[in-house]
């Protein structure tokens, strides 16, 4: 699956990114013309705030609530989402695909960050660089969390 989130649901596409999923950010002001034919070309679900158009595009997905939590509950109402599909191998900012950091980029990272057991990745269209920290565990657990509710049947 592959998706394609309004400048409305930044945070939203960086959790799909986070979850490993191809998630096309639109830039501020970009005509919705213009993103609806993105999303046609790129088959890509659109994902939006935005009722009108929302209406103008057959793949499309309306999301409810504030909040990124409430977000992806709304999202994973409407599509069927394995929320720890594949976890941190896409940039948050820019859905490059992560590689394994090599040995001389190990050396870039923070001491206490080489301490930790995990995988070490860069980006290598932006260079930023993911480690199994504090903040990779929180998302985790929101990954994992959304994964849990995802799979609950759904409330009267």
């Amino acid at each position: 699956m592959r998706f394609l989130c309004d400048e409305m649901l930044v945070r939203l596409a960086r959790l799909l990114r986070a979850a490993g999923y191809d998630t096309y950010l639109a830039e501020g002001g970009e005509a919705d013309g213009s993103l609806i034919k993105t999303a046609r070309r790129e088959g890509r679900i659109l994902v939006t705030r935005d009722k009108r158009l929302a209406a103008a595009f057959e793949e499309s997905v309306l999301v409810s609530g504030w909040g990124v939590n409430a977000e992806a509950h709304s999202l994973s109402r409407a599509v069927v989402l394995d929320w720890e599909f594949a976890p941190f191998t896409r940039c948050v900012m820019d859905n490059a695909h992560l590689r394994d950091a090599t040995p001389e980029e190990l050396e870039r990272f923070p001491d206490r960050a080489r301490a930790l057991d995990g995988a070490f990745r860069v980006c290598p269209a932006c260079g930023r660089d993911y480690w199994p920290g504090s903040h990779v565990r929180r998302m985790e657990a929101q990954l994992h969390g959304l994964a849990r509710d995802a799979a609950l049947p759904p409330q009267a």
